[in-house]
């Protein structure tokens, strides 16, 4: 940061903004970091643990029902065993993310899988109806389930990252 700021030839206007910047350029980017990190882990355990719900389990059904990729699982399971399937399948990923504390292969695995599951529910962007408002057309959609499944992009990045920092990390420690 500091680079850039005698680059364009700017100097801190004051020692408490030189101390800030000074603050981000050290801690800034584990911070940050960590914060990913967290913050998906706590969204998968809390959708997880959703998905144990009766009310989480039907409201899947219109999602599920319509997907070519992951249809074929209620013939196999009921409404609540794929449901529950699911939420010890997000709650797993959410513990390998977590677990980049003991080493960065475990979240590797589940930056992988995170992306994987994404990846399927975005797809039900295009699968599912209601998504698009017919009487506004592409590009608006509603809020449920347009937007709700739309999330998915930025967690899907999320889970890219995860993924790649992990693999950064592994490479890093054999060197």
């Amino acid at each position: 940061m500091t680079e850039i700021i005698h680059h364009v030839g700017l100097q801190p206007k004051s020692k408490h903004i030189a101390s800030i910047q000074h603050i981000a350029e050290t801690y800034g980017r584990t911070a940050t970091t960590v914060g990913l990190y967290v913050s998906i882990t706590v969204i998968y355990a809390w959708f997880g643990g959703m998905k144990f719900t009766a009310y989480e389990a039907q409201g899947l059904v219109d999602l599920v029902s319509n997907s070519p990729l992951v249809s074929w699982m209620y013939s196999i399971l009921s409404v609540r065993g794929f449901s529950s399937f699911l939420g010890v399948l997000e709650i797993s990923i959410g513990a390998l993310i977590a677990a980049r504390l003991i080493s960065p292969i475990y979240s590797l695995v589940g930056g992988v899988l995170s992306s994987g599951l994404f990846v399927t529910t975005i797809s039900f962007m295009i699968t599912t109806p209601g998504v698009i408002v017919p009487e506004l057309g592409f590009p608006a959609i509603s809020v449920a389930p347009g937007q709700f499944l739309l999330k998915d992009v930025g967690l899907l990045a999320l889970s890219l990252w995860i993924a790649m920092d992990s693999l950064t990390a592994i490479r890093f420690t054999r060197n």
